[in-house]
């Protein structure tokens, strides 16, 4: 699966999240759809057990927080990989003892060329910091005057980044730091066009780049190393390929995240390429003063980071997948105990997030819950387990008949397997009432204008909600934020209400889910906003004016001003 269709997923479902579609709120109304972060929140600002940091297997519970059983894979806000022991090891005597850090970068560079037969390399804090160092170094040359003018650009040569249409993702925030002008373009002839003496690189992301054909990296490459444009590739999911098969096809640089498939530190990235675009990235990073001075890594997570590489070349992958299927082994035989629950494992087919993923499927009306019920029920007791959703999607199109669950097992470690397997038996054997479809019946009608206060942690602002149609129980209309005006739509159950607008631009997206309830002309509640946590809103009815003036067209043009 590709990183930016996960991430759709991710930015509303934190723990829980879906694989293949969403669970339509509109297929099961009755069913929550989303992990209730504010819920969780609530009950963890005054933990039940809550005291000084104890080092130890229970060191994030001796502080109030649950930890979780990995089984989506390696994204950051779960906490991504589990380090491998050499890593660790490195890491633990890199920080017994000092060194000069350009001195470490180059003996660093050098033995990652050798390693993985780039022209050199480069450990940045994360992959996101890498690139934002890597357009530094293509904007300013590695000439420091300019580096300390960064994001100004007045007076400089190159100010723009071409970037493919598909390569367009949340990420790319990174680059846009740097102040540069961003040119989407979406076919070979518009790539053209767009290259100038302005230009400064091409950033690609490996998720959106076709294997073959217009703007596939070739062709790409192929159009751009005529003008002695540059080209980044970030392929952060993606596990080490050596050779590189992005610098094979034409990239200058390639970007990597320290702490996925590779399994280096978590807070590390991993950069690969042309040494003279990595001399100036380096120069644009920590230590180095100037914009990337907020990006530090540290002496051990270089150390970890080229441990990780060292290692890869040592690692046993096959076993490594072997142990991953034996893990859904585990739990496919335990549920498919079930009667009306089938199991599938889809193999990866690509280079990023390449683990098998356990599909467990069955008929909501046969064991009366659907996925998300049995996602949000792992997540939120103990032992908590983070997993995804799915719902027997096919060509886009969700299966109403068809909802279940999906488990990632590369991040899973040893034991994890059996819990999972007892977990998710239990809750999908247990003996449940037939679930309630209908909707209760609205209490009143809420079309019209809403001005709505919204409350962010330390803001407010002034938005209004367009309630334009109310069919029943179902609303529709639009959300007028701070900047934009997005189409929202939702449900209205007795006097409670439910709606979410959904954001979105080229590289960013943000949801806005609104739960609350109406009394009069006064609606208030909560927002969860997926990745950007919570806030409360206030919302009052508008009063129209009363206005009965008769209005008269003018029978021609003005005879005065």
């Amino acid at each position: 699966m590709k990183r930016r269709d996960i991430l759709k997923g991710l930015s509303v479902l934190p723990i829980s999240g879906v694989v293949a579609a969403g669970q339509s709120a509109m297929a099961h109304p009755a069913a929550p759809t989303e992990f209730d972060l504010l819920d969780y929140m609530k009950r963890t600002e005054s933990p039940e057990i809550a005291g000084p940091l104890k080092a130890g297997p229970n060191i994030y519970q001796s502080i109030g927080v649950e930890p979780i059983i990995n089984c989506r894979g390696t994204f950051t806000i779960i906490g991504a990989s589990v380090e491998l022991p050499e890593v660790r090891e490195a890491m633990e005597y890199a920080c017994r003892f000092f060194v000069q850090l350009d001195e470490l970068a180059m003996g660093v560079g050098k033995r990652l060329s050798e390693i993985t037969g780039a022209e050199w390399g480069m450990v940045s804090s994360g992959c996101a910091a890498g690139m934002k160092h890597v357009t530094a170094a293509c904007v300013t040359g590695g000439n420091p005057e300019k580096l300390i003018r960064i994001p100004d650009l007045a007076g400089f040569d190159k100010t723009e980044v071409i970037i493919p249409k598909d390569s367009r993702n949340v990420y790319d925030h990174a680059i846009r730091n740097i102040g540069v002008k961003i040119i989407m373009v979406d076919s070979e002839d518009e790539l053209r066009s767009a290259i100038s003496p302005r230009t400064a690189m091409i950033y690609a992301n490996a998720d959106g780049l076709p294997a073959s054909g217009p703007l596939s990296l070739e062709s790409i490459a192929a159009i751009a190393k005529p003008k002695n444009v540059p080209i980044l590739v970030d392929a952060a999911a993606e596990i080490l390929t050596i050779p590189n098969v992005h610098l094979q096809k034409g990239a200058s640089v390639v970007a990597y995240s320290g702490g996925k498939g590779i399994r280096g530190p978590q807070c590390a990235g991993l950069l690969l390429g042309k040494k003279d675009i990595l001399m100036a990235a380096w120069q644009a990073s920590a230590p180095h003063h100037g914009p990337g001075r907020d990006n530090k890594v540290g002496r051990e997570e270089v150390m970890g980071m080229l441990a990780a590489v060292e290692t890869w070349v040592k690692r046993d992958h096959d076993k490594e997948y072997k142990t991953w299927m034996g893990y859904l082994d585990t739990i496919a035989n335990r549920v498919k105990k079930i009667d009306g629950v089938q199991t599938s494992v889809k193999e990866p087919t690509g280079l990023a997030n390449r683990t098998p993923t356990l599909i467990i499927s069955w008929d909501p009306a046969k064991l009366n819950i659907i996925g998300i019920d049995v996602a949000n029920e792992l997540s939120s007791t103990k032992p908590r387990i983070a997993l995804s959703t799915y719902n027997g999607n096919r060509n886009g199109t969700p299966d109403p008949n068809v909802t279940g669950l999906s488990i990632s097992s590369w991040m899973m470690q040893p034991g994890n397997d059996k819990i999972v397997a007892d977990r998710i038996y239990d809750a999908l054997s247990r003996k449940r009432p037939t679930r309630v479809t209908t909707l209760k019946a609205p209490a009143t009608t809420i079309t019209g204008r809403w001005d709505a206060t919204i409350q962010f942690f330390n803001s407010q602002s002034q938005h209004t909600l367009f309630i334009e149609q109310q069919d029943g129980n179902w609303i529709q209309g639009s959300h007028k934020g701070d900047f934009e005006i997005r189409d929202m739509s939702g449900t209205m159950e007795g006097d409670q209400v439910k709606f979410r607008s959904m954001y979105h631009a080229p590289g960013d997206g943000i949801n806005f889910t609104f739960s609350g309830k109406v009394s009069g002309d006064t609606m208030s509640g909560d927002i969860h906003m997926g990745e950007y946590l919570t806030a409360k809103f206030t919302a009052k009815k508008y009063a129209y004016p009363s206005s009965h003036q008769t209005i008269f067209v003018p029978i021609g043009p003005p005879l005065s001003s």
